[in-house]
């Protein structure tokens, strides 16, 4: 395989390595055969893992009737992927996307609406996370919380100002009578793999709640499943009024979706937002087959199960290799190791290993798994990475990887 003559028809945006032609479980092959143990999940979409059975026979079963119609109309699978979504969030409406980063978009624009129907004059000011992470597109890009993601693409939209993640007093410090939501990661992806503390998520939910400001929770990656609950907000017993929702919702078929409380929903209206493909009969019968998977092999009953012996097993190797690995955390099977090297040079390493690893940020390695994952299939991944740690590297191994860079 020759890389560079592949990818001459691609705008290089992505330094791809490998080429994949099969998965197979929580395996993919590459062109010449090799089998990959995925810790990545495709970025946490792959949730069911690869060749699903279930999920195939019900996306051949819809293409056989119906793939697309327009959204001037309804479509069956839609009807009953909104229900799904609605009964799994607590929330009473549903917007279905292309992508995450479309449903950020829809989410900006609907809190921006119900604060201009309250008042006219609003600027529509938004507080965001520093470190966050919320798409590349223009409006999403505006409210990710990443000077070099969004300094070569300004101006963006204005009006955003970014607090601390889980620094309450940071918050606090930037609302003014303009601010209209406040948007933010359940789990911060990107930005390191760090959870919202209770202490933190309940007193922006209060602070929401006093000063008439709508609260935004992005669970395009931490939601589905991965954290225990169907979506990680679940955990903390407070609900927001407009949720994202992406990647495993769909499983591989590109769909995304927001979904809000009645209120703050119906201040949308016909032509205040549209799309061509969202919701069409093909994506919402990928959602359906989904969620009736989750709920037929217990899925979450099974991250619940499954989550603690992932953690056990990276801490192991925290503490054999502790000048390498500085610390483990996350929630369910969306875990963060930070290193004291750059994950880059790991990442290969295990690739070149058979182990599909991926990071987050400079130095942190992010495990997001597709759901299925079993100990054993951790136990391939704990013998892989012990290897390439300790043999290699060892006692010598921080120092040697610090003379790489």
């Amino acid at each position: 395989m020759d890389i560079d003559e592949i990818s001459k028809h691609f705008i290089h945006v992505y330094n791809r390595s490998k080429l994949f032609v099969k998965g197979e479980g929580v395996y993919l092959y590459d062109d010449m055969g090799s089998k990959y143990l995925d810790m990545g999940a495709g970025i946490a979409v792959s949730a069911l893992g690869y060749s699903n059975e279930e999920y195939k026979q019900g996306l051949k079963d819809q293409i056989d009737k119906l793939v697309h119609t327009s959204n001037l109309y309804f479509n069956e699978p839609s009807i009953k992927a909104a229900g799904y979504v609605t009964e799994a969030t607590g929330l009473d409406r549903v917007f279905f996307t292309n992508s995450g980063t479309e449903a950020i978009e829809g989410a900006i624009k609907l809190a921006r609406k119900y604060a201009y129907l309250k008042n006219k004059d609003s600027k529509g000011g938004i507080i965001a996370m520093e470190h966050s992470f919320h798409g590349r597109s223009m409006g999403a890009l505006s409210v990710t919380g990443t000077k070099h993601y969004r300094e070569p693409f300004e101006p963006l939209i204005g009006g955003v100002s970014f607090a601390k993640f889980n620094n309450l007093e940071s918050v606090k410090a930037l609302v003014t009578e303009d601010t209209c939501a406040i948007i933010m990661e359940t789990l911060q992806g990107e930005g390191g793999i760090y959870p919202a503390t209770q202490e933190f998520i309940t007193g922006v939910r209060k602070l929401c709640d006093e000063k008439g400001i709508l609260l935004i929770l992005d669970e395009i990656q931490c939601g589905m499943g991965r954290t225990g609950k169907m979506f990680t907000y679940q955990h903390y017993g407070v609900k927001p009024d407009i949720l994202t929702m992406a990647k495993a919702l769909g499983c591989g078929v590109p769909v995304g979706a927001f979904a809000a409380s009645e209120e703050v929903a119906k201040a949308m209206c016909p032509g205040d937002h549209g799309t061509t493909y969202g919701g069409n009969p093909l994506a919402t019968a990928a959602v359906c087959k989904v969620f009736e998977i989750y709920k037929d092999k217990d899925i979450i009953k099974h991250v619940n199960e499954i989550a603690p012996y992932l953690k056990k097993k990276l801490e192991t190797l925290k503490e054999q290799n502790n000048a390498i690995i500085k610390d483990i955390r996350g929630m369910g099977l969306m875990l963060g190791m930070e290193l004291n090297i750059p994950a880059n040079q790991v990442v290969t390493e295990a690739l070149k290993n058979n182990l599909i690893l991926i990071s987050a940020g400079s130095n942190i390695i992010r495990f997001v798994p597709p759901l299925i994952i079993e100990k054993e299939h951790i136990d391939e991944m704990y013998a892989i990475l012990k290897r390439i740690l300790h043999e290699p590297y060892g006692k010598r191994g921080a120092e040697k990887f610090k003379k790489q860079n």
